[in-house]
């Protein structure tokens, strides 16, 4: 009876393995830091942040002129003055802080929702490259410890979203 239960767990145990090896025929990995920096809309995404953001630090750079300006001319006034210009200073002050810290949220914000589309236009790239090519898993490069070079699908997927991007 031992060895007949021994036998069915045998055979069950192959006939899982089987199926597994054969659910799981094609692997392949990516390198998706990779993709992400080689993608044109990623690229083009970078060069309209850093212009946004030197627009943002020329008209952060005049409102710090301006308080430093006003502070230049309280140095020079008399103590009765200066309380008269302090509040106004203080409001300046203010003002360029919350500039500050509206832009600061606001690019990070636009970066964020960039970065989210982005990389559901890498997943969507992979999900169709791997269903049209029968691979069963497909891989972020992080998570492996070795692959082999050949399972590397990287440069196709970004010849993919490099063809499907118009500016």
């Amino acid at each position: 009876m031992k060895k007949l239960v021994f036998v069915f767990g045998l055979v069950i145990f192959l006939l899982g393995r089987t199926s597994f090896v054969n659910a799981v025929e094609k692997l392949a990995y990516v390198d998706l830091s990779r993709i992400f920096s080689e993608y044109n809309k990623t690229k083009d995404y970078d060069k309209v942040l850093t212009d946004k953001q030197n627009v943002y630090e020329g008209e952060r750079d005049k409102k710090v002129s301006e308080v430093k300006q006003l502070q230049d001319k309280m140095n020079l006034l008399s103590d009765k003055e200066k309380e008269k210009k302090k509040e106004e200073l203080e409001e300046k002050i203010k003002a360029l802080q919350e500039y500050d810290r509206q832009k600061t949220t606001d690019l990070r914000k636009e970066q964020d929702e960039k970065m989210k589309e982005i990389l559901k236009d890498i997943e969507e790239a992979v999900r169709k490259y791997a269903e049209q090519e029968g691979y069963s898993l497909v891989f972020n490069d992080r998570v492996l410890v070795y692959q082999s070079k050949s399972l590397d699908i990287t440069d196709k997927i970004i010849d993919i979203l490099n063809k499907q991007y118009k500016k």
